[in-house]
C-alpha cells in the first residue's frame, strides 16, 4: 500500500500505547462486571472470565504485533485484511466499521458522558443530545488540528482514568486488608455455559487494542512502535481489569454485584456515602477519552481506503496546515452526530455488530498464517513468540465466543452478518467508479 507522504510520522511508543490502552478501558469496566457476576455468580468464575479475556488480549496482541511490523503503513486491521484477502474483504470492514462499530460507538461513549455531567450540571433530558454534540465537535476540532494535541488530550484522560480505577482498587485493599470485612459471599453455581456468555460482556471491554495500528502511518519507528504499543496497552488493560474486579468483590458480593446497575458506585458506596460522585467523575473522563481515541484513530482507516480509490478519493486529502486526514475525520464524527440523535432507533445495533467486529479480527490473525507461506514479503522486526501456539490460541478463543454469540443471541448475530452484506452492492459501486476514473 502506498502511504501519502501527507502524514507526518510525530507518536512516540508512551502515547501510543496509551490510545491502545485508553481504547480499551470505556465505560466496559464500570457497567459490564453486574452482568459478567450474574452469568457466573462466584468469585473464583469471575476472575477466571477476566483472565480468560486478558488472555485472548495478550494472544491477539502478540499476533497482530507481527502483522503491524509487517505492514506499518496508515490503516491497521484494514491494510492486514486488504494484504491478506483482497479489496472486498477489507472494504467490508471499513465500512461496517464507519457505519456501525466506530461511529455508534462514539455515539454511545458520548452520550454516556452526557448522562453522567448531568449527575453535576442537572440540565434534563432534552438537552442531552444538544450537549454530546457540542462535545463530539470540539473532540472533532482536537484531532483535526493535529495527530500530537489528539494524542495528547487521549493521553491525559486515560491516564486520569487509569489513576482513578486504581483509586478503587486502593479502597478495596485498605477495606479488605485494613478492617474487619467479612468474607465474602461465594456459594453460587456456575459451569461452562455460564462462563461462555459472560465472555460477551468480557470481550465487549477488552475490545479497542488494536487501535494503535490504525496510527502506524504517523508513528515513529511503527515496526517496532506498532507492536511493543499494542502488547503493552494489552497487559496494562488486563492488570487494570483484573484488579479492579477484584476490588469490587473485596466490597461487594457476586450476588451483590449481579444485582447492582452501578457495580463501582455500590462498591465504593461501601466505605464512602459520595462514592457515586467518585463514579460517575470516572465514567466522564473515561467515556470522553475513549471517543477521543476513536475520533483520532479510525479515520485513518477510511484514509487509507480514500487513497486506494476503494471509497471516496476525497478521504485520503490531507488539511495543508494541520497534516490530518480531515475530511475522514468529518465524515466519521458527522455520522457519529446523526446516530447520536437517533440512537433510541439504534442502540441495540452496536451489540449486533460486535459479533462481525470479532469476525474481521479472526480473518486478520489468520492473514498471518498466509503471510508466514509468502516467500515475497520482508522479514518483520517482530515476530510471534511460540507461533503457531499464541495465534491459534486466540484464534479458537475468538472463535469459541463466536459460536456462544450465534448460539445465545442469533438475532443480533445474522443482523450484524446483514449490515455488512449491505457494503457489497456500495463495494460494487466505487469499483465502478473507480475504474471510470483510470479509463
Amino acid at each position: 500500500m502506498t502511504e501519502s507522504p501527507g502524514l507526518q510520522r510525530q507518536i512516540g511508543l508512551f502515547p501510543l500505547a496509551l490510545i491502545a490502552i485508553g481504547a480499551c478501558i470505556g465505560s466496559g469496566i464500570f457497567l459490564t462486571p453486574s452482568d459478567i457476576a450474574a452469568k457466573v455468580p462466584h468469585e473464583s468464575g469471575i476472575l477466571i472470565a477476566w483472565l480468560i479475556g486478558g488472555f485472548v488480549a495478550l494472544t491477539g496482541s502478540l499476533t497482530f504485533a507481527e502483522l503491524g511490523s509487517r505492514f506499518p503503513g496508515a490503516g491497521g486491521v484494514y491494510a492486514y485484511l486488504r494484504e491478506g484477502y483482497g479489496d472486498l474483504v477489507a472494504f467490508l470492514y471499513g465500512w461496517v466499521s464507519l457505519t456501525v462499530i466506530t461511529s455508534g460507538a462514539i455515539a454511545a461513549l458520548v452520550l454516556a458522558c452526557v448522562r453522567y455531567l448531568n449527575y453535576f450540571l442537572p440540565f434534563g433530558p432534552d438537552a442531552i443530545p444538544v450537549i454530546g454534540t457540542i462535545l463530539l465537535i470540539l473532540l472533532t476540532l482536537v484531532n483535526i488540528r493535529g495527530v500530537k494535541s489528539g494524542a495528547g488530550v487521549a493521553s491525559v484522560l486515560t491516564l486520569m482514568k487509569i489513576l482513578g480505577i486504581f483509586m478503587i482498587v486502593a479502597v478495596g485493599a485498605w477495606y479488605f486488608f485494613g478492617t474487619s470485612a467479612a468474607a465474602v459471599n461465594d456459594t453460587g453455581n456456575w459451569g461452562v455455559a455460564g462462563l461462555g456468555l459472560a465472555l460477551v460482556g468480557v470481550f465487549w471491554s477488552y475490545g479497542g487494542w488494536h487501535h494503535a495500528s490504525f496510527l502506524a502511518g504517523e508513528t515513529l519507528e511503527p515496526k517496532r512502535t506498532v507492536p511493543r504499543a499494542m502488547i503493552i496497552g494489552a497487559l496494562v488493560v488486563t492488570t487494570v481489569y483484573i484488579t479492579a474486579n477484584w476490588a469490587y468483590l473485596r466490597l461487594l458480593s457476586p450476588q451483590e454485584m449481579a444485582g447492582s446497575s452501578a457495580v463501582a458506585a455500590d462498591a465504593i458506596g461501601q466505605v464512602f456515602q459520595q462514592g457515586g460522585l467518585l463514579i460517575a467523575v470516572l465514567i466522564v473522563l473515561s467515556t470522553l477519552g475513549t471517543a477521543s481515541i476513536y475520533t483520532l484513530s479510525a479515520p485513518r482507516l477510511y484514509y487509507s481506503m480514500g487513497q486506494d480509490g476503494a471509497f471516496f478519493p476525497q478521504l485520503a486529502r490531507i488539511h495543508p496546515r494541520f497534516q490530518t486526514p480531515y475530511l475522514a475525520i468529518l465524515l466519521q464524527s458527522g455520522w457519529s452526530i446523526v446516530l447520536l440523535w437517533f440512537w433510541a432507533t439504534f442502540e441495540n445495533l452496536i451489540t449486533y455488530v460486535v459479533f462481525m467486529d470479532i469476525v474481521f479480527m479472526v480473518m486478520a490473525g489468520f492473514a498471518l498464517f498466509l503471510f508466514r507461506k509468502r516467500k515475497n514479503l520482508d522479514p518483520p522486526a517482530f515476530r510471534v513468540p511460540l507461533f503457531p501456539i499464541v495465534p491459534l490460541v486466540y484464534l479458537g478463543l475468538c472463535l469459541l465466543f463466536l459460536v456462544t454469540l450465534l448460539w445465545s443471541q442469533p438475532r443480533q448475530a445474522w443482523a450484524g452478518i446483514l449490515v455488512c452484506a449491505a457494503g457489497i452492492p456500495v463495494y460494487g459501486w466505487f469499483r465502478k467508479q473507480r475504474r471510470m476514473r483510470l479509463a
